[in-house]
């Protein structure tokens, strides 16, 4: 009887150690259904070959133009009432991408590193949806040019100026387009300059 124990414990242990080892065990390869990890995938085509899988790339996000990034120019608009209406014109003269969103700064100035002359463009409207500029593309903000003439003299302080001091949206240095022109150099109850939004051209 003791015999024929002993033999029953040892097939019992046969069997144990040809079985294989059960889902989940920590000593298990690596799944059929993934690649190991550091392994390349690879793509079966109509004919039976085999390819390595492509990744699509990533582009680089757009970022706000830079002043060095742009050069700066104007174009006559429109007339009106007693204004008239400008294009400040900015071109993207980088190799990059780039976006403008918004106002910019704009003050008569009496000349290119000269002194500001009276208070600045007044913001006119809403701010616009971001304007995406290519290398070479263009976009435009309208300058509003009140006649200051027609302010009286004493409050308005006439003064020659030499061109637009301009700040592009989001940044803190300068361009200047030359304008000859007369801005007042006091405080006139109206508004001298007027800007509106970055659009498209």
């Amino acid at each position: 009887m003791r015999a024929r124990m002993i033999g029953l414990i040892g097939l019992l242990a046969v069997a144990a150690c040809g079985s294989p080892p059960p889902a989940g065990d920590a000593g298990a390869g690596p799944s059929l259904a993934e690649p190991p990890t550091g392994t390349s995938t690879e793509v079966t085509g109509a004919n039976g070959a085999t390819s390595p899988a492509t990744t699509a790339s990533r582009l680089p996000v757009a970022t706000d133009c830079k002043t060095d990034e742009l050069s700066l120019s104007i174009e006559d608009d429109s007339a009106g009432a007693g204004t008239v209406y400008r294009k400040l014109v900015f071109t993207n003269t980088g190799s990059r991408v780039c976006v403008m969103h918004g106002f910019p700064g704009v003050s008569y100035v009496s000349g290119e590193g000269g002194e500001q002359v009276g208070p600045a463009a007044y913001r006119e409207g809403t701010k616009g949806a971001p304007v995406t500029l290519k290398p070479d593309g263009t976009a435009v903000a309208p300058v509003g040019f009140v006649n200051v003439r027609n302010y009286d003299a004493a409050v308005c302080k006439p003064t020659e100026v030499r061109g637009l001091r301009v700040y592009p949206p989001q940044e803190t240095a300068a361009m200047f387009v030359a304008l000859d022109g007369l801005g007042c150099a006091g405080n006139p109850p109206g508004n001298q300059l007027v800007v509106k939004t970055i659009t498209r051209s």
